[in-house]
């Protein structure tokens, strides 16, 4: 992994109790699951002429962490599942997720994602959204073949039910993010909800459906599910602090993304609120969209670490990782149960 770069060097340093991040990627990353992941992914989607799956193959192929279908196999596993039972439902979380990063990325017009061109800044805007729209609908099909192997259609269609839900939850807090915008004075519940919907809802789903094609039972289910929520809040508290430590180059997106969409992310909220009258009017004024996004972006930085808002947004994630952890104490030992501490362990170790 990329150095950080040394302008961040009075950034927090990472948990000195952790594990480094390249580490624990590439435990994740080399496990037998991901691996066959990977492979699935492959052979699902070869080079073809027809342009909508061209341009899937475009966005799922991109290097990224499969973390979603990594979740979703790791949750049936940990609970006593079948891999191969699951397999289709792992794809289809992918699909999904892949599906809302290319409509985010329209919505922020982003360039850059997983480290190569967006997919509506390769293909254009029309392209783009019916992709997205494309792979959603194929989520649905690649659910219904957990039936033909072997897992019970109550089950499917409960995981259906609620990866549905979780879709509708991820709109709903990009909606409720919009009614955010530009304002840093909102309160950090507020923060917390749209995070809990646009980020967290995708991970309790992913995880809680994994459980459900699983078989498990309901305290093995709510286990997971409790599991992640707290994970899903650790993942996106640390995806806000990315661009304040590292290189665009390393996150594979613009630093000057929520700077230049006015976004108040968490560290932002966090340094507002403990800031005086004069840093708090420049808060406001980074992201009144009167000045360039790379100004903005560098009064922010300069502020959340004269504030110390990165240390107490960091800390806050590593609350929420731990918290996510003591959820697995009572599932059964297994490899699944070591992949998602390991996630955990990620969410607030890396650097994309």
């Amino acid at each position: 992994m990329a150095a950080m770069n040394a302008r961040t060097a009075d950034a927090p340093a990472a948990n000195p109790t952790s594990a480094p991040a390249d580490t624990l990627l590439h435990e994740l990353s080399s496990s037998p699951i991901a691996e066959s992941l990977r492979r699935e992914l492959l052979k699902r989607w070869p080079s073809t002429p027809d342009r909508v799956r061209e341009i899937s193959r475009y966005a799922l192929l991109a290097p990224g962490k499969t973390l979603r279908p990594l979740l979703l196999v790791a949750s049936a596993d940990a609970v006593g599942g079948s891999y191969d039972g699951v397999l289709p439902a792992a794809m289809a979380v992918e699909y999904l997720h892949v599906a809302t990063l290319i409509h985010d990325d329209v919505i922020d017009d982003d360039e850059l994602r997983r480290g190569q061109r967006s997919v509506h800044a390769h293909y254009g805007m029309a392209d783009a959204i019916v992709t997205g729209d494309f792979l959603i609908l194929t989520m649905f099909t690649s659910l219904a073949e957990c039936v033909e192997r072997g897992v019970p259609a109550a089950a499917v269609l409960e995981a259906v039910r609620v990866l549905a839900e979780a879709g509708a939850d991820v709109c709903r807090g990009q909606t409720k993010e919009a009614e955010l915008t530009s304002d840093p004075s909102s309160p950090i519940a507020d923060y917390e909800t749209v995070i809990s919907l646009k980020t967290g809802a995708l991970f309790r789903g992913v995880c809680r459906a994994g459980a459900i094609l699983g078989g498990a039972g309901p305290d093995h289910t709510e286990a997971v599910t409790r599991f992640a929520e707290h994970l899903g809040l650790a993942f996106q508290m640390y995806d806000d602090l990315l661009p304040y430590l590292w290189e665009p180059g390393t996150t594979g997106k613009p630093n000057t993304s929520d700077a230049g969409n006015l976004r108040p992310t968490f560290p932002v909220l966090l340094g507002y609120e403990s800031a005086g009258r004069g840093d708090r009017e420049r808060f406001t004024e980074a992201l009144s969209g009167r000045i360039p996004a790379a100004e903005a972006y560098e009064r922010l930085r300069e502020l959340l670490e004269s504030t110390g808002a990165l240390h107490r947004a960091r800390a806050r994630a590593e609350t929420e990782a731990a918290l996510a952890r003591e959820q697995l104490a009572g599932l059964p030992s297994s490899e699944g149960v070591g992949l998602l501490a390991a996630v955990a362990e990620l969410s607030i170790n890396r650097d994309r």
